[in-house]
């Protein structure tokens, strides 16, 4: 499956209120990987951005004086997102956002919901995590993601520090020790068929021997550390 990580950044908190999109970063996974093609675009929004968007993302009104607007990039972007699942945190945000720009273009282009499917991760993280704040840098504590970088939010930064949140938080087990409960759960008969399975369809291992060659030379050089401590060479031993 190939799955986008989305994030955005605005010039407000409302589409309604005329706010726009200035900043769209997106992480691509084929298959849970990482593929490194990877969408980033800064956006011309012809509004003023918020005092208090701008001490959130630092973009401001004059640096993106040259930029695009999102009718210049709307196909590309669309183009590359169809057929994926987007993955973004909450959801709500961005979709709205993104559908507002679509809406502003007219008729003819739709909603992002007509390209392609949606995963909330703010949803997974609540049933997961229950009770608890599962804000982006709250997942990134739990989950032992690096952050340090997010002094100011940026759609790309984000949404690959959300692919490494993502991935963790979907991937299963993540300790790497087992508790006995759990150890015992996993001796079923589910647990046995599936490693019966494992090892019927595995290939034969190949086994590289050492050549005549190599054996003397490996005899010479253990001799020569026998030689160095005494006669206490414990591979030679071993050997014996």
């Amino acid at each position: 499956m190939r799955q986008i990580v989305l994030d955005t950044e605005t010039t407000g908190l409302e589409p309604k209120d005329g706010h726009r999109i200035i900043e769209i970063g997106c992480v691509e996974l084929e298959r849970r990987r990482l593929t490194r093609n990877n969408y980033h675009q800064y956006l011309q929004p012809d509004r003023e951005i918020d005092a208090g968007a701008v001490e959130v993302h630092g973009i401001t009104n004059e640096f993106l004086a040259d930029k695009p607007r999102f009718a210049d990039i709307a196909e590309d972007f669309l183009s590359y997102i169809k057929g994926a699942e987007l993955i973004i945190h909450n959801a709500p945000f961005d979709v709205g956002f993104i559908n507002h720009e679509l809406r502003l273009l007219g008729s003819g282009y739709g909603q992002l919901e007509e390209y392609c499917s949606v995963l909330d991760t703010l949803v997974v993280a609540r049933k997961l995590h229950p009770g608890q704040r599962n804000s982006l840098d709250a997942l990134c504590k739990r989950y032992q993601v690096d952050n340090s970088q997010r002094d100011l939010h940026g759609a790309l930064l984000d949404a690959e520090i959300l692919a490494d949140v993502y991935l963790l938080m979907t991937g299963g087990q993540t300790k790497l020790a087992l508790s006995s409960e759990e150890q015992q759960a996993g001796s079923g008969k589910k647990s046995d068929e599936g490693l019966r399975r494992l090892a019927e369809n595995r290939p034969a291992l190949k086994v590289l021997r050492a050549s005549e060659e190599e054996r003397h030379r490996h005899d010479e050089r253990l001799l020569a550390i026998d030689k160095s401590c005494g006669g206490e060479c414990v591979w030679r031993r071993v050997d014996a």
